[in-house]
């Protein structure tokens, strides 16, 4: 059983396997150790993840750990948030947000 009240961290090796290939949409937030909105972000990322497990893959990705997935989508500013669904990024977001509004944002695409 996996714990959905953690959000997963992915990297560069993993990441087509647990984003590209998950069946559902997956919001992933690209972060940072040194950035205090990311830290922020955190419980309001966990409550999505236990909310939405049914409906919505949450994870992490470590943009200094993980330069070529970070390049690929030209990630310039953490957090950045971006949903995937089918393997496609189909929506992008930048900066901390309140729960509400995070999921307002999502609703499009859920």
């Amino acid at each position: 059983m996996i714990d959905v009240t953690h959000v997963r961290d992915v990297t560069d090796e993993n990441f087509a396997a647990e984003v590209i290939g998950a069946e559902l949409p997956v919001l992933v937030e690209f972060t940072a150790d040194w950035c205090p909105p990311c830290r922020q972000m955190g419980p309001v990322l966990r409550a999505l993840a236990t909310e939405e497990a049914d409906r919505l893959k949450v994870v992490q990705l470590n943009v200094d750990q993980n330069p070529e997935t970070t390049n690929a989508y030209k990630v310039l500013s953490m957090p950045t948030f971006m949903v995937f669904r089918g393997g496609e990024p189909v929506k992008a977001m930048v900066g901390a947000r309140p729960k509400r509004r995070l999921l307002e944002e999502l609703s499009d695409v859920l």
